[in-house]
């Protein structure tokens, strides 16, 4: 059992860890980003890394006050869901409402690695793995049609 303090620092030291291991990787563009805090150039979506004791994911969050654009947003995606599963190594679980961490409603796509754990070195890979894969497919679906998304915000 780790003290807040302990979890914090592992947290953070395995976040540091996959940055490294992800940082010489370009986006679809060819040019340098930061993975971890992926650049969606709009703060109603946002692409999330997870990881616990029994599981990896990584998601794409629509997270706006107003339910009306965050409805809009998750029909476009609906939209383009045949293009994005696609894009992707396996098929997301589309969420349209769940609540976050602080309890606001939002909308989600989340792909899973089950059976997996941040505190087994021997899975460590595998999740790297997983999280890299995402992103990259991700970021190629996102660079082709974030024009769509962004344009029905503005």
């Amino acid at each position: 059992m780790f003290t807040k303090e302990e979890r914090k620092a592992f947290n953070e030291a395995y976040w540091k860890e996959f940055r490294s291991y992800i940082r010489n990787t370009p986006n679809s563009n060819g040019s340098k980003i930061n993975w971890l805090n992926y650049p969606t150039e709009t703060k109603l979506l946002y692409i999330r890394l997870s990881v616990d004791s029994k599981k990896a994911e990584f998601s794409v969050d629509i997270q706006s006050k107003d339910d009306g654009i965050r409805s809009i947003i998750w029909e476009q995606l609906l939209e383009l869901k045949v293009v994005l599963e696609s894009e992707m190594p396996s098929e997301g679980t589309w969420i349209e409402e769940r609540l976050n961490q602080a309890r606001q409603p939002i909308s989600s796509i989340i792909w899973e690695l089950s059976n997996v754990s941040q505190f087994k070195s021997d899975d460590k890979k595998h999740i790297f793995t997983f999280f890299e894969k995402h992103l990259i497919r991700f970021d190629a679906f996102y660079q082709e049609y974030k024009d769509i998304i962004l344009n029905l915000i503005k």
